[in-house]
């Protein structure tokens, strides 16, 4: 992300996660911020379901919300799920 755009990201990405936080079945979200330099930042919430993330993502006041974002912001939403690795983590 262009830094000049950082902070008008900022603003309207804090707006979303309201939203978001706000929707049933959103547990939790996290900015995080690539260190020495970086560009990139990753937001991580974690959902009881893909069908509660679909149904607040797909509301009209959310889209209209996302439309704010600036030329020069690319985002690359993904659903993921928690695999085990054995002797290293859970699912």
């Amino acid at each position: 992300m262009p830094s000049e755009l950082y902070d008008e990201f900022l603003k309207i990405w804090q707006e979303d996660a309201a939203y978001m936080k706000g929707s049933p079945g959103c547990i939790q979200t996290q900015l995080h911020k690539g260190i020495a330099g970086s560009r990139l930042l990753v937001n991580v919430a974690v959902w009881e379901s893909t069908e509660a993330l679909f149904a607040a993502f797909s509301k009209p006041e959310f889209q209209q919300s996302a439309a704010k974002y600036p030329d020069g912001i690319t985002a690359y939403p993904h659903v993921y799920e928690k695999i085990a690795v054995e002797g290293i983590c859970v699912a």
